[in-house]
């Protein structure tokens, strides 16, 4: 049924291509599904890293604007498993480790927090419970269509990513890391990789499961990066008004406004341009460890990769989680700093985060996906304040306006290493302490819960 599905290209990646430089080309290549791939242990040299780490803040507030939205979509994951989308305060007290609530705070004071996406209702005597408020409950149920309308897409970003392994064939729990950055659905290992035997199956091996290719399909196998080097060529012929069909020059490596780097760092990115582009889904079996062949098809991969996730980023771990299957280095972090024209790696938060630059302006996705429209919209719930006093937000535009506003447009870009930030630990129990701290100190009349008819004081939530 999705034997033809082809990912749409998005326009975005025929800004930048130049960056993969000469012979960029795909129209007389001839790749093919072999087995002659490498299957013995790889010893991987370590690559040193020859490009200065810089801190970029509109790369970083993208990681720090999502933390209340992952909270609240935890717990909306968790009421609506239950009996007509209501659950009990009692209840939720259960998952407090898993949404990463300390036993101090009260769980009602932050459900008030959202009072867009919440309802707090009381049912019974005593007995408080919430639901999603209508809106939210609106946009939840419009997230599920547009999911199951997508199973489809879905599918060839399965096949594209096992094409590009070594083996054509990948440990399920391997791609379930990145589950939530293909929009995969949680329960993707019992339905969509067992619906579609004619492009891939379910097979045991010594470290479980795994789900291996079973077609390859040469329209698929062609990289985002070459479909806007065509995009490219076909518009500088256009532009030029040209008849002789030549292969472009790339002078120099475009960088982003504000990013400046040595002369050292230039050659060095210069020198990597001009090695021959070398396609993620081509048998890489035969290029030897820690060259720069091989560190040119290792951010084929990586780019190629992210240009298949909905937010085009996703963590620096998952993909040290499949190394085996695509010869990774050991050095994998250092690689993606080295290569700031294409990837930023952000240190905010518990774990590294890896961009696809060419995909973003400032801190906002140049193309984004249906569901990526809904996320926005819901992340514009969440945003919506408790009390609405003089400035409070009245959407996650202006709430972004508020937090990040002109005084940190002169901080964008940051040439010091900034060592601190690379260990700081800026998780979300941080961030609820410190919110629920201020409500408690604002509003200390919620802290005395109503008594019961008997005398004795009602149990807090």
């Amino acid at each position: 049924m999705f034997a033809h599905f082809i990912l749409p290209h998005r326009a975005y990646f025929s800004v930048k291509s130049e960056f993969w430089g000469k012979n960029l080309d795909f129209r007389n290549r001839n790749d093919s599904f072999s087995d002659n791939s490498r299957k013995s242990h790889v010893y991987f040299q370590p690559i040193r890293a020859g490009v200065k780490w810089r801190k970029e803040l509109p790369f970083d507030n993208v990681i720090q604007r999502d933390k209340k939205l992952k909270l609240v979509t935890r717990i909306r994951k968790i009421l609506v498993q239950h009996h007509d989308n209501v659950m009990s305060l009692r209840g939720l007290g259960k998952f407090r480790r898993d949404l990463g609530v300390q036993e101090k705070t009260r769980l009602i004071e932050l459900l008030k927090m959202f009072p867009a996406v919440f309802e707090i209702v009381e049912e019974e005597a005593f007995s408080l419970k919430f639901k999603l408020t209508e809106e939210a409950e609106r946009l939840y149920f419009e997230e599920l269509k547009i999911r199951n309308e997508m199973e489809g897409l879905l599918v060839t970003k399965l096949r594209k990513l096992l094409m590009m392994s070594a083996d054509k064939r990948i440990l399920l729990e391997k791609i379930a890391h990145l589950r939530t950055d293909f929009g995969l659905p949680s329960e993707f290992r019992d339905t969509i990789c067992h619906r579609y035997p004619q492009y891939f199956r379910v097979v045991a091996t010594e470290s479980g499961p795994a789900l291996e290719l079973t077609h390859w399909d040469p329209e698929l196998a062609v990289s985002a990066a070459e479909l806007a080097e065509e995009e490219n060529r076909a518009r500088e012929l256009e532009e030029k008004n040209l008849i002789i069909d030549r292969p472009l020059k790339f002078n120099r490596v475009k960088l982003p406004k504000g990013l400046k780097l040595s002369k050292n760092e230039m050659r060095k990115m210069n020198e990597f341009r001009d090695i021959p582009y070398i396609s993620p889904y081509s048998d890489f079996s035969g290029i030897k460890a820690g060259t720069p062949q091989k560190e040119k098809h290792a951010c084929g991969v990586v780019h190629e990769i992210l240009s298949l996730t909905l937010e085009k980023r996703t963590l620096v771990d998952h993909f040290t989680h499949f190394r085996e299957e695509f010869r990774f280095s050991q050095q994998l972090r250092g690689m993606l700093i080295r290569h700031p024209n294409m990837f930023y790696v952000s240190l905010k938060g518990d774990k590294n985060s890896v961009f696809l630059r060419e995909a973003y302006r400032d801190s906002q996705l140049i193309d984004k996906d249906r569901l990526l429209i809904i996320k926005e919209k819901f992340r514009g719930l969440v945003a919506v304040p408790q009390f609405k006093g003089r400035g409070a937000p009245e959407s996650d535009t202006d709430w972004r306006e508020t937090n990040h506003g002109d005084d940190m447009r002169g901080e964008e870009w940051s040439d010091v290493d900034d060592d601190d930030d690379e260990f700081d630990n800026d998780g979300e129990d941080d961030w609820i302490d410190e919110q629920i701290n201020n409500l408690e100190m604002a509003d200390q009349r919620l802290l005395s819960p109503p008594a019961l008819p008997d005398g004795r004081p009602q149990e807090r939530w």
